[in-house]
């Protein structure tokens, strides 16, 4: 699987959008919700009921999130999630990104408080105390 730089280099060596997409669509499919947020839960060696006791989602609600019955729940969750697990920024943002979620975008006040709770490993529930004290929001 090619990353977004091999990508864009691959992009200019070809005369033929065909020929390049046969070579490189295995790169440019994006992933379910469920099958990355699994795949991040079996690289971190987590388990999902504890993920989803961490993430202050409704019980039945995260556990249709990860078996894909949910196939596109709010961003929001998708963060309370990924708080959850503990994922960094660049794992938050790249499961942003190849689930089709925007990624966080620091000069969005929303965002810069779950920047910041991410970078310094903060739970839902400090993230959404900040949140609601400096945006009136929260995660959900």
């Amino acid at each position: 699987m090619k990353n977004t730089e091999e990508i864009l280099k691959a992009l200019s060596g070809f005369s033929e959008y065909r020929a390049f997409y046969e070579e490189n669509a295995p790169s440019l499919q994006s992933l379910s919700l469920s099958s990355a947020l699994t795949a991040c839960l079996r690289e971190k060696g987590l388990e999902k009921s504890d993920v989803i006791g961490r993430s202050e989602l409704s019980e039945i609600y995260a556990y249709q999130i990860f078996s894909g019955v949910r196939l596109h729940p709010a961003r929001n969750k998708v963060l309370c999630l990924t708080l959850a697990m503990g994922l960094t920024y660049e794992e938050t943002q790249t499961l942003l990104k190849r689930t089709g979620y925007p990624p966080l975008y620091a000069k969005d006040p929303f965002d810069c408080v779950v920047i910041y709770g991410i970078l310094n490993g903060m739970t839902v529930v400090g993230v959404n105390g900040l949140l609601f004290e400096y945006t009136g929001e929260t995660l959900g």
